[in-house]
């Protein structure tokens, strides 16, 4: 009786134990939780990410109704829309290009191809107004038919996310400048996923507005 006392207090601190596997310094319970759910900051922006796809995945669904009404008016895209697309394509590529350059220890590269990022996202933003001021110059408003309607809309909201980007942009910037960020590792991820979404996001606004 007395050897089995002695023995279950080791046998509670052995390393596979109930005790020994809580408390060991390195155990499973000091390692951080992996996936996107061990991130609380990952975890919030696919969380808003979410938020953003039901929100048009709900002006999608209004879009195809109001479509099949009477008062339904064609419109024509403002050429501009192709030239601000590729613009937009190419501070995808600049951000990735930064990524790889800050995984491989040369800040300063990468911090001239976040740089561009940001320069193209400000002229993609430029690009906008200035596809809006063609349609008024058509006499295209919010009003005038349904279709200009949506398109002001969605193109207005898209813009207004992009707005925000650059504003993560700044900050994210700022750190690179004042060195603030570990080289080798991803510092861009969660600020290159809310950007490529947007890009995602408006080469659907293209297809639904003027191919489907």
């Amino acid at each position: 009786m007395l050897e089995t006392l002695q023995e279950k207090p080791a046998a509670l601190g052995e390393p596979g134990g109930p005790v020994g596997g809580d408390r060991e310094p390195g155990g499973e319970r000091d390692r951080p939780p992996d996936g996107v759910g061990g991130d609380p900051a990952r975890f919030g922006l696919w969380v808003f990410l979410g938020t953003l796809t039901m929100l048009f995945i709900g002006f999608t669904s209004a879009y195809m109704v109001r479509r099949a009404s009477d008062d339904w008016g064609e419109l024509a895209p403002p050429p501009v829309l192709w030239l601000n697309t590729a613009v937009l394509l190419l501070s995808s590529f600049s951000l990735q290009t930064a990524r790889r350059r800050l995984r491989g220890w040369d800040l300063s590269s990468a911090t001239a191809w976040l740089g561009g990022t940001g320069a193209l996202g400000g002229l993609f933003v430029v690009g906008q107004v200035a596809a809006w001021r063609m349609l008024a110059a058509r006499g295209l408003y919010l009003a005038t038919d349904p279709h200009s309607s949506f398109f002001y809309v969605l193109t207005g909201i898209h813009a207004l996310h992009l707005v925000g980007g650059l504003g993560w942009f700044t900050a994210v910037l700022l750190r690179f400048r004042r060195m603030a960020v570990t080289p080798g590792e991803d510092g861009l991820r969660l600020f290159a996923t809310y950007w490529h979404f947007l890009g995602g996001l408006w080469l659907y606004l293209l297809w639904l507005l003027f191919v489907y």
